[in-house]
């Protein structure tokens, strides 16, 4: 999963129009035109495409974190060279204000399971002996998550009318 298919998604998930996603560039001490928004929202097989480097990447999800949470008076964190699915789980998890308990109930809405032991692991050091390697499927399960939780996706129920002939019952009277 690229990172453009993850800034792709929060994007969406959040409606967030491109003054927003400036904006919270912009929270993370770092300006960005609207050409570079553009291009890193792009499909691949678009022209103008622009893949997004991990430093951006990390640049937006710690204003993601600002504007979400506030600043912190502490210096901001440097944005990681490097970047992978841990860390934007991580940082998601930050922004949003999530618990265990959210994050497992939100990868049960998308039909995985996950035990809690497992869920903490991918929040270790890489370094430990528990850490485990958060998989684009995870990933794209969290999003998709977050998408069901944040976006409304299903359309409105509509409650069929019956035919005039036999509206008189009281079970189709609506309360």
């Amino acid at each position: 999963m690229t990172h453009n298919d993850v800034l792709r998604r929060i994007r969406y998930i959040f409606d967030l129009n491109d003054n927003n996603m400036i904006e919270v560039f912009a929270c993370a001490d770092h300006s960005v035109t609207r050409e570079q928004v553009c291009a890193w929202l792009k499909q691949e097989a678009e022209t103008g495409y622009q893949e997004i480097d991990d430093v951006q990447m990390a640049i937006f999800l710690n204003g993601w974190i600002n504007a979400r949470r506030g600043r912190r008076e502490d210096p901001q964190p440097a944005p990681e060279g490097s970047l992978t699915n841990n860390m934007i789980l991580m940082k998601l998890r930050i922004a949003l204000n999530l618990q265990s308990d959210d994050i497992l109930t939100l990868l049960e809405e998308t039909g995985l399971t996950f035990s809690k032991h497992e869920l903490t692991a991918l929040f270790r050091k890489p370094g430990h002996k528990h850490y485990r390697r958060c998989e684009d499927q995870l990933l794209r399960n969290f999003l998709k998550g977050l998408q069901l939780r944040f976006r409304d996706e299903e359309p409105p129920q509509i409650q069929a009318q019956p035919p005039a002939q036999t509206q008189t019952h009281d079970v189709w009277k609506r309360s």
